[in-house]
């Protein structure tokens, strides 16, 4: 049995530069992780399996095709390895702008190539497959991420730096915030994320007006660095002076909010 941490994925900053010619949309980000996250169990078993359990996981009910049954079957075609039992440990919101599907996906490749002797590098091409933020999840260190995310160069972190999370309880479609961006290129991302941005935050504030009120409060906390939204939202995060700092924080946050205090790895 091969236990794989799934951790949940911050974008630090995120710049929208342009919409591309196939579609998609060309971006700069610094990519994050925490310690916090969901946890995929694989293990060797006479016929394909897959399980949820965690306190999200009935917002997943019903989804047998997903992207971690997604990324089994890819790593089945090129690495073959005989049948698996796959257990998704859900503890991350759904739709929450955090990587919760890729991180989910980028885990069960780490695990099933742990499991048959594949090493990460091998996988990058399925990971890119699967999704945007995948090869990012698969690398599962601090990085810049280019193109749709998948060009990356890592970079050096912030380990041990005390992370508030906070969603609303909203999900919020990826689609309709890229939807609704102004396509305002306002220039290229520096590596220091005090001096970022995420361009995704006003389409999603539109959808979902509550991220404003997390980011301010955020924002109002004592010593707070850096208050932002991930991804395309609605999830918030804070990076703080200290974990007491962090902690304080969490206890001051709205009742019905999902709040998890963590730290970047």
């Amino acid at each position: 049995m091969i236990v794989e941490a799934a951790p949940a994925k911050l974008n630090l900053a995120l710049h929208v530069r342009t919409l591309r010619a196939d579609g998609y949309h060309e971006l700069e980000t610094l990519f994050a992780f925490v310690e916090h996250g969901d946890v995929v169990t694989v293990e060797p078993a006479e016929a394909d399996s897959f399980s949820m359990t965690g306190a999200f996981a009935a917002a997943l009910a019903g989804e047998g095709d997903n992207l971690v049954t997604r990324a089994a079957a890819s790593f089945a075609q090129r690495f073959r390895g005989g049948a698996h039992a796959i257990t998704l440990d859900k503890r991350l919101p759904v739709a929450s702008g955090i990587g919760g599907g890729s991180a989910d996906a980028a885990a069960a490749l780490r695990a099933l190539g742990r499991l048959h002797g594949v090493p990460n590098e091998a996988m990058f091409d399925i990971a890119e497959a699967l999704g945007s933020d995948v090869p990012a999840c698969l690398l599962g260190k601090s990085a810049i991420g280019r193109g749709r995310g998948e060009r990356l160069e890592p970079v050096p972190g912030r380990p041990g730096t005390p992370v508030l999370l906070v969603n609303p309880g909203v999900a919020v479609s990826t689609a309709e915030v890229f939807r609704r961006w102004d396509g305002v290129d306002r220039g290229p991302m520096a590596l220091d994320p005090l001096a970022g941005r995420n361009d995704l935050e006003a389409p999603a504030r539109q959808i979902a007006p509550v991220i404003g009120d997390v980011l301010e409060l955020l924002a109002a906390q004592p010593d707070v660095t850096l208050a932002r939204m991930s991804g395309s939202g609605a999830t918030c995060f804070a990076l703080f002076d200290s974990e007491g700092a962090c902690e304080a924080a969490a206890r001051s946050m709205r009742p019905g909010w999902w709040v998890q205090p963590t730290r970047l790895i």
